[in-house]
């Protein structure tokens, strides 16, 4: 019995001193996101966050220089640990939006007799025209959601 009582002491002891020492190494995070919104950053959802001397930031970049330029600004601004996550992404082509567009809505059978204009402005499709019943829109809507690329669908569709 002095065994297990002496084995549940130590278990015990490294549970608890495991936990205050996890307790001790625990960092708050601090937010600095609107000090580098300030900067002029052209990183789309931006978020910035301090957490013991590094520096954590992510968000979405047109190409790698602005990302980079997050970097360089943290590193400006005195913190020596960066962790630079912010990504990079292709804009989409439009054209090749509009195209894919209009061959999915000629295709799909139940659009059959319905009339469609779309327009595509940086990855956001505009679709206008006439259908014959409510439920044509919200298939047309959908198709345009699943296409590459579409960002967001945008409608103007009335019922004749």
């Amino acid at each position: 019995m002095g065994r297990k009582t002496a084995a549940l002491a130590i278990i015990a002891i490294s549970f608890f001193g495991l936990q205050t020492l996890a307790a001790a190494d625990t960092q708050t995070a601090k937010d600095i996101t609107e000090q580098f919104k300030a900067a002029g950053l052209a990183i789309d959802k931006l978020q910035v966050y301090e957490i013991g001397g590094v520096v954590l930031i992510r968000g979405y970049a047109k190409d790698s220089l602005a990302a980079a330029a997050a970097g360089a600004y943290a590193q400006t601004l005195g913190y020596k640990r960066v962790a630079n996550l912010v990504t990079t992404f292709e804009p989409p082509d439009d054209l090749v939006i509009e195209r894919l567009a209009e061959r999915e809505l000629t295709v799909h059978r139940s659009l059959d007799g319905c009339r469609f204009h779309v327009d595509s402005r940086q990855g956001v499709l505009h679709i206008n025209g006439s259908v014959q019943y409510e439920l044509q829109k919200d298939v047309a809507i959908q198709l345009l959601r699943n296409i590459d690329g579409v960002r967001e669908v945008r409608s103007t569709l009335v019922r004749f």
